[in-house]
């Protein structure tokens, strides 16, 4: 069903020098639709038939699908835990319907790339041209395979009071692309990170530049790690919770150009983040641990609280400098006025050889080496 916002001018009268009144044209007249979804509808079939500038509202209920949109200016909202959205319940995992009718499956739906690729939500631009302007809101997406929201050259991709949880590997991920904003989201007990941001997943390269990418008051809890920063520069991780994870910020880079880096991590509250996480082809365990840089340059981080994370990997700790995968070494990091307390085997540690890092007004208590307390 479709419902008809329409905004336009009034015409405005003139009183003349004569005592007439003219009246001046009327402005043009801007139409957007809202498309309403129901439960046993389709939202992609919604998604679909909307244009740029349109609004897709999905009622509350459960809806088996998974949700491509590549349509600029597109807003996608919910009624919050109200309105959830799960991998279909035919073979694959595909959107449709049940024998006999599953109640909240989607009636008619096609498989898509999204459904292909395990994840829930899609916005997948190209290079030469990504998809603009989208926003997701207040909707909870739950149980698929890869992940809950993707997106893939995209800019200006808004994702806000949304939860994800329960994904196989990233509750909301991001690559190739640009002034993203999740702000106020709930990510919880994905296989990977709760929030993930990279200049791609599928080969070697450069850090992209996100031209300010904000990740900002999310609460990120259960995950591998709450927020990991991938091969990625000029960003901003503000204000977030992150708590019971194995490990609360991963900043990643290596020895690729641009590197890594040259981003905030500020007024966050990384508190006991101790679950276990076993070792990877590409990691060691993690346990505790707060904050780790690898491989970054230029990243500033300050006026933290990072409490209570305590574990004995590798990476265990408040705040942590270590070398990438590949060996490469952090450089020009400036860490200052946290409060980092309670962590072991240490507050505030430098298991790193790069140069420039420094560590300034920190209100802890251990460091390793001692003395950057």
């Amino acid at each position: 069903m479709r419902t008809r916002n329409i905004t336009c001018l009034a015409a405005v009268a003139v009183i003349t020098t004569t005592g007439l009144a003219t009246a001046l044209p009327s402005a043009a007249t801007t139409a957007h639709d809202h498309h309403v979804v129901r439960p046993g509808e389709s939202i992609q079939k919604a998604v679909d038939a909307a244009q740029p500038g349109d609004t897709v509202v999905v009622l509350p209920g459960t809806y088996r699908e998974s949700v491509l949109i590549t349509t600029p200016d597109l807003t996608l909202t919910g009624s919050g835990d109200r309105t959830v959205i799960m991998p279909g319940t035919t073979a694959g995992g595909t959107p449709g319907t049940t024998a006999g009718g599953t109640p909240g499956t989607a009636a008619g739906a096609t498989v898509n790339a999204c459904a292909k690729g395990g994840n829930g939500i899609c916005v997948l631009g190209t290079s030469a041209k990504p998809v603009g302007g989208v926003n997701i809101r207040s909707l909870t997406v739950s149980g698929f395979g890869k992940s809950g929201i993707w997106g893939s050259w995209t800019d200006r991709l808004s994702v806000h009071k949304v939860t994800t949880e329960k994904n196989g590997t990233w509750g909301i991920a991001q690559e190739r692309s640009t002034r993203g904003a999740f702000r106020s989201n709930t990510a919880r007990d994905n296989g990977d990170a709760g929030i993930f941001v990279a200049n791609t997943v599928d080969e070697e390269g450069g850090a992209t530049d996100t031209l300010g990418t904000d990740i900002r008051d999310n609460r990120l809890t259960g995950n591998r790690i709450g927020i990991t920063a991938r091969r990625v520069r000029n960003l901003a991780i503000d204000d977030n919770t992150m708590t019971g994870n194995c490990s609360g910020v991963f900043v990643v880079g290596d020895e690729s150009k641009p590197k890594a880096g040259a981003m905030t991590v500020q007024d966050n509250r990384i508190v006991a983040n101790n679950k276990f996480c076993p070792e990877t082809p590409r990691l060691s365990a993690i346990q505790g641990t707060g904050i780790v840089l690898t491989g970054s340059e230029s990243t500033v981080v300050r006026n933290n609280l990072v409490q209570d994370n305590v574990g004995s990997t590798p990476l265990s700790g408040g705040i942590v400098l270590f070398k990438s995968f590949v060996g490469s070494p952090n450089t020009d990091n400036a860490i200052s006025d946290n409060v980092v307390r309670d962590n072991r085997p240490a507050d505030l540690a430098n298991r790193d050889t790069g140069t420039g890092n420094t560590f300034t007004r920190n209100e802890c208590g251990t460091s390793e080496p001692a003395g950057m307390c």
